[in-house]
């Protein structure tokens, strides 16, 4: 059976990230407020709950789940290096709504999907996501909602799609702002904009230059 929590109160709040940690440490899967949508996420490094995350949304291996991090240095860890780039729009955009695609730490033991070597890495701008990531580690994390279907912008909403494949519901409110993080891809020479997003392609060459464009894939949150 689910649980959800309203984090608007101070004690649901609290034993709401203390069940939602648990429950990640277990295998199970949660949903949590972002600074975009809300996300459904599971222990990154247990393949058998990112395997349920994927199956709760009618998802396959083919779209690998982005990850999440409650710091920079825990980012730092999970790749062969930020690169030339990825440090200067961390200290710009983190927390915050970019997404950047890393060459995988080739010694980590995960498995997220058909990921080619890549990680989607984001340091979301949202307290309870950050507190809950300060608890569980880099969490897989991908929009909630089944697949296809527009990405739940309140606990609610997250519940009637993916209803008690879910243990743990983080209610942190409405989504102050449903447009998805911007994606950028770090592992070719010249930055790649692979979704445009929350932070506009301008921003992001303010800070490093030239960023090609691309189309727009549906991945993340």
């Amino acid at each position: 059976m689910s649980r959800r929590y309203d984090c608007a109160d101070a004690e649901q709040r609290e034993a709401g990230l203390t069940d939602a940690a648990s429950a990640v440490r277990r295998g199970e899967l949660v949903v949590l407020p972002t600074d975009t949508v809300y996300g459904i996420g599971a222990d990154a490094f247990t393949p058998s709950a990112v395997s349920l995350l994927l199956e709760a949304k009618g998802r396959g291996r083919d779209m690998p789940v982005p990850v999440l991090v409650g710091t920079v240095r825990a980012a730092n860890a999970l790749v062969e290096n930020l690169g030339p780039y990825g440090q200067d729009l961390a200290d710009s955009f983190w927390p915050g709504p970019l997404t950047l695609i890393c060459r995988v730490n080739r010694s980590l033991s995960w498995d997220l999907g058909e990921t080619k070597g890549t990680v989607a890495l984001r340091m979301p701008l949202h307290a309870v996501a950050l507190d809950l990531l300060k608890e569980t580690g880099p969490m897989a994390v991908s929009s909630a909602n089944r697949s296809g279907v527009p990405a739940a912008t309140t606990a609610e909403e997250a519940e009637r799609q993916l209803g008690d494949a879910v243990s743990v519901y983080l209610d942190g409110g409405a989504c102050a702002d449903a447009v998805p993080s911007t994606i950028l891809d770090l592992t070719t020479a010249v930055p790649r904009l692979l979704r445009r997003g929350a932070v506009p392609v301008e921003k992001l060459r303010e800070v490093i230059g030239y960023v090609a464009t691309d189309a727009d894939p549906d991945s993340g949150v």
